[in-house]
């Protein structure tokens, strides 16, 4: 071919490019490259824009690409770019970086074009470190390169980048253009800062449909519907039309908001307009009816729509769901894959979060093994979910296997076991959990940080939770509510009531949760006093209580025996209509027991609509600590009837009430039931409860013999039970075994050298007794005092034994005088001061020796009422003299006394106890 011919043939293929005739193009070049060995720049470039315009020729770019390396024009810049953007276009980022790496010269299209290829195959990073590059070589980009790189910053989540090259784009006078402000708006929305994204859009000289459409959509999304509202009103007055998109936003924006009004006029809008009802539009009016509860016009668009777009069968799913109706949401899930809609890592979730509202658990595990069979076992989504479900519901075993079959695990999953376990009180396992988690190199979210701060706060680990807390900030979440509720929790069950109350007075927004965190955490810690101050500053602030703060402050009066204060909540508890809340009567039950009014606990128990087993537990307990034993047993079997199952708690009470009424025989088959009827392994507890039953009914050799034979080693609870045993029952010898075990268990208990140097004392052994007493005193162990209370006219008056230090102190020992000669006339002998030899009884002075019960007792005679009970509280156990003086004293004054004791409820009337002095 002559050169005349090749130049020909050359002008000829930019004709049939400039015809758009790409297939002719690429024979000719074909042609070209057989016929004649001189192929030029433009020649290459010519077939390479061919096969841009025409996507289904994109296959001979390599080949074009080969044969122009043979011919040296590899690094040719023009042929380059075209490569480049080929490659890009198609997937193949490595052979266009590989192109642009060989170019001997980069101009502005290059840099545009391997940018747009990381910015449309979703590679935000390498587009930003890209931008970096180019900005560094002094490149000026064009608005187009701007507006990509911004919406790779979003995508990469680049935010601190973004707003870099925001600067950078307003310096080159960019921002003006409408496709970069959109990019802009897109980048503030994602990272949460609308007031940004809405000072872009104020400055935008020139807004496009797409503008409106990013800021609505930004808002719905965020929950904002009523200010996306306001937008799409404000682009009707700017003259755009709205598009499908618009709609679609506008629908979600309602949908979020319960505008179903709104939400209406639209629908009716977009088939006046007579838009196309595609999946997405039929997936937002399904959203906004499902949302608003309209669940018939939902299943009519459901079923006059695309039958086969699975996304329209999860909104269903969900809707049946949002009104916890299990049955038709397993009907339609089974009716989807009848019709061979295949269900997607959506589907499972859908309808797994029904099995965990309606407590389904047992459907929720067959829906498991559905998405197991289906491929999703790795799936984060659905084993999300399914942590969640089984942790909730306590199947923590499952919850675990379900995460460590994940592959990768995200936060997600993590903070859901973490929850889970913090949930049924697993706390050492939560925070296990969450230093695991840290070490896979997954940042806590801050429901993660909430529950991990609420694990040290269930185990008190004050040091765990100020590590934590150092997090919080670190993490950049400080102005998190949930988290600053947690920490208030946390610093006030661990005692530090001043940390306590600087959080919470640094909450600017409190709720019920920041309140009711500072009252249970007192009440948690023993601060009971404190707990019910923050209380009545709820009320005085009008924040509305519920449940737990009723729980909360009922228990820190029931612990204080405030039944005053407690009565007083109980009328608010009435006032809210919260009385037929289980929870909330479990504890008025509790709070009755605990201040000796077990009437009003009966009451409130024979009144509860519905009762659970911590009802029944409080209750038998309540009866047992309040020496009607028989009664505690009734109500045993009562609960066994109704298909109540008993707990290791229950046995506490009944293997208790059997100690308290003798009940030998009885009590050691309820503690063998234990394991051979419920499957309860016996704790220490109940090990003690059978020593304390067999030393109760003096028979030490059978106890000592029951504690030898355990079968998990004997703590200083089994031991204590048996020295105490020994004291009442004067048997030292089986004393000094029991001492021997309990001191080396815990040495420093002042309670141990107490009761053994009582039972040497009981036994005439003074030299022993005294030994003890030296070995106390060398240690440095000091017996705790004996101290009573009593309220009078609403004021705690507190005393010791021998106290002078009240101010009626000589008209309460005149008194005792008058009350003693007159118990003595009716057969009352007071035992002389068992615990001393004669020389210091001889040396004692009386009145140093009167227990702190008598006291309190004499002061309330003197100063309450005749037909008021007498209500005293006392920190030891109530000896023998003291028991039998008050009942003296109870018959010559007509008086009802109530003693509360370290071990339980004494109610003295009419010369008897309840007891049956047997206690």
């Amino acid at each position: 071919m002559t050169h005349r011919g090749a130049a020909s043939l050359g002008r000829s293929l930019a004709g049939f490019l400039a015809q758009e005739v790409p297939a002719k193009v690429l024979s000719l070049f074909a042609a070209k490259a057989r016929q004649h060995g001189r192929l030029g720049p433009v020649d290459f470039a010519c077939a390479l824009r061919a096969c841009r315009g025409s996507g289904r020729h994109w296959h001979v770019v390599p080949e074009i690409h080969a044969n122009a390396i043979t011919r040296g024009l590899g690094g040719d810049r023009v042929i380059g770019n075209l490569l480049i953007g080929q490659y890009a276009k198609n997937g193949l980022l490595l052979h266009a970086r590989q192109v642009f790496q060989e170019l001997s010269v980069r101009d502005n299209v290059s840099w545009v074009a391997m940018l747009t290829g990381y910015a449309q195959n979703g590679l935000g990073e390498e587009a930003v470190v890209l931008y970096r590059q180019m900005h560094r070589s002094g490149v000026v980009p064009t608005p187009y390169v701007l507006s990509s790189v911004l919406s790779s910053c979003t995508k990469a989540e680049f935010f601190v980048q973004g707003r870099l090259i925001h600067a950078q784009g307003c310096k080159q006078g960019f921002c003006s253009e409408t496709f970069v402000g959109n990019a802009l708006i897109t980048l503030y929305l994602r990272c949460g800062s609308f007031r940004l994204a809405e000072r872009v859009f104020c400055d935008m000289p020139h807004r496009d449909t797409v503008t409106f459409n990013t800021l609505i959509s930004g808002h719905a999304q965020c929950g904002q519907g009523e200010h996306a509202l306001e937008i799409f009103g404000e682009m009707r007055l700017s003259g755009l039309r709205p598009d499908c998109v618009t709609i679609a936003s506008l629908l979600a924006a309602c949908a979020s908001i319960g505008d179903f009004q709104n939400g209406k006029q639209l629908h009716s809008y977009l088939l006046k307009a007579g838009m196309s009802l595609d999946y997405i539009m039929e997936g937002s009016l399904l959203d906004l009816y499902v949302k608003c509860g309209d669940i018939e016009t939902a299943l009519v668009i459901f079923n006059s729509g695309d039958r086969t777009n699975v996304v329209l069968w999860n909104l269903m799913l969900v809707s049946f769901g949002q009104i916890n109706d299990l049955g038709k949401s397993f009907d339609l899930f089974c009716q989807m894959q009848a019709a061979g809609i295949r269900p997607n890592q959506f589907t499972y979730p859908c309808i797994l979060r029904t099995c965990t509202w309606t407590g389904e658990i047992g459907l929720g595990e067959q829906i498991h093994s559905s998405s197991v069979k289906a491929g999703f076992e790795s799936d984060m989504y659905v084993s999300g979910v399914l942590i969640d479900m089984y942790s909730k519901y306590g199947w923590l075993e499952k919850a675990r296997h379900v995460l460590e079959m994940l592959k990768e695990k995200d936060v997600v999953s993590w903070t859901s076991m973490i929850a889970g376990y913090v949930q049924h009180g697993f706390c050492k396992k939560a925070l296990a959990a969450f230093k695991e988690m840290q070490k896979c190199g997954i940042w806590p979210d801050n429901i993660g940080l909430a529950s991990a701060i609420s694990g040290c706060a269930g185990m008190k680990a004050m040091k765990q939770g100020l590590q934590i807390h150092a997090r919080v900030y670190m993490s950049g979440y400080s102005a998190d509510v949930s988290i600053w509720n947690a920490l208030v929790n946390l610093y006030a069950r661990c005692g530090k009531s001043k940390e306590a109350f600087s959080l919470f007075e640094d909450i600017e927004h409190k709720d019920e949760i920041t309140w009711n965190g500072l009252i249970s955490g007192f009440a948690q810690s023993g601060l009971h006093e404190e707990s019910l101050k923050v209380f009545m500053r709820m009320d005085q602030s009008g924040v509305k209580y519920n449940v737990f703060t009723f729980v909360s402050a009922l228990s820190a009066s029931a612990n204080l025996a405030d039944i005053k204060q407690g009565k007083q909540i109980h009328a608010r508890v009435i006032k809210t209509g919260h009385t037929f809340e289980t929870e909330v009567g479990n504890a008025l039950i509790s709070l009755y027991g605990k201040c000796g009014s077990i009437e009003d606990a009966k009451m409130e128990f024979s009144e509860m609509p519905e009762r659970n087993e911590v009802s029944w537990n409080t209750i038998i307990t309540s009866f047992s600590q309040h020496g009607r034993g028989l009664e505690a047993l009734n109500l045993f079997d009562q609960m066994e009837k109704e298909g109540i199952k008993p707990n290791d708690v229950t046995f506490i009470g009944i293997l208790s009430a059997c100690s308290h009424v003798g009940l030998v025989d009885e009590g050691l088959r309820y503690f063998k039931s234990m394991s051979d009827e419920h499957g309860i392994n016996p704790r220490s507890d109940h090990y003690a409860c059978v020593v304390d039953i067999l030393g109760r009914a003096g028979q030490l050799d059978r106890a000592k013999k029951f504690v030898e034979e355990m079968p998990i080693a004997a703590d200083a609870m089994v031991w204590r039970t048996l020295l105490s045993a020994c004291k009442v029952q004067k048997n030292i010898e089986i004393g000094e075994l029991a001492a021997k075990h309990l001191l080396e268990l815990e040495p420093l208990d002042s309670a141990s050298y107490v009761l053994l140097s009582n039972a040497y004392a009981v036994t005439g052994k003074w030299a022993n007794r005294d030994q003890v007493r030296k070995m106390m005193k060398d240690r440095g162990v000091r017996k705790e005092p004996g101290q009573s209370w009593i309220e009078v006219k609403n004021v705690v008056h507190a005393f010791f034994a021998g106290d002078r230090l009240h101010p009626l102190a000589d008209q309460i020992y005149i008194f005792l005088s008058v009350i003693n000669g007159r118990v003595a006339k009716i057969g009352y002998n007071q035992e002389k001061y068992h615990l001393f030899h004669e020389k210091e009884q001889e040396d004692k002075n009386p009145t140093a020796l009167v227990h702190s019960e008598k006291l309190a007792v004499i002061f309330g005679l003197m100063n309450s009422p005749p037909y008021i009970p007498l209500r005293v509280i006392k920190n030891l156990r109530i000896c023998n003299d003291c028991h039998t003086w008050m009942k003296f004293t109870s018959e010559v004054m007509g008086r009802k006394i109530v003693l509360r004791d370290a071990y339980r409820f004494h109610h003295f009337d009419n010369g008897s106890c309840s007891c049956g002095d047997f206690w």
